[in-house]
């Protein structure tokens, strides 16, 4: 049995939105409580989330249960330090995975079935991350193998895994099938997605 953590990102302060995005709603769900929604799906067990702008409100309005919450006091330093948190709350807690799966909480147009895809790559090839395509480059959501953590906790700035995932383009797979990699930062790309759902 593998044994896989998912991290979800959704620690950052949200300028852009002028809002607490991770609580925007989407169809009476909040944009955090979708990705978390995934992610139980997925794994039922051992579904983490990082958070540090607006901590206690956040947690106060997530629907979801058995979500193990852990708060990034260096939320200012990027998407970098919220996998460091991540990480370092596994070891401080001795905590043991295979591989960290990590998904960002602004990508609601991730299908379930796209996530399994990674997952099935990783069981078959469990010394590899297995990444998203995005035709430049390689991104999350992706799946970092155990035998990575310790150089993770080097990363630094607001690319997160991003820049780590692409200087390592030998030990990279990438699925077959694709996603609607849509991330939304601002209120105008919250409503054309909404728009978007509406239209589909």
């Amino acid at each position: 049995m593998i044994n896989i953590a998912v991290l979800v990102l959704a620690a950052g302060k949200s300028s852009r939105m002028k809002s607490i995005k991770q609580l925007e709603k989407i169809n009476n769900k909040t944009l955090l409580d979708i990705t978390l929604d995934k992610a139980k799906q997925l794994f039922s067990e051992h579904v983490f989330c990082v958070l540090g702008a607006n901590i206690d409100k956040i947690k106060t309005e997530i629907r979801l249960k058995n979500i193990h919450f852990i708060e990034n006091k260096n939320f200012n330093n990027g998407l970098s330090s919220s996998v460091i948190s991540g990480l370092q709350y596994f070891k401080e807690n001795n905590l043991h995975f295979d591989g960290v799966f990590i998904l960002l909480a602004d990508q609601p147009a991730i299908e379930i079935t796209y996530l399994k895809s990674l997952f099935g790559l990783f069981k078959e090839n469990q010394t590899k991350i297995i990444a998203s395509n995005y035709g430049d480059f390689f991104g999350v959501p992706a799946i970092f193998p155990k035998q990575l953590f310790s150089e993770l906790l080097l990363i630094k700035g607001d690319k997160g895994a991003k820049t780590f995932i692409n200087s390592k383009k030998n030990e990279v797979i990438t699925p077959k099938e694709t996603s609607n990699f849509f991330d939304i930062d601002t209120k105008e790309e919250l409503r054309l997605y909404k728009n978007s759902l509406i239209n589909s």
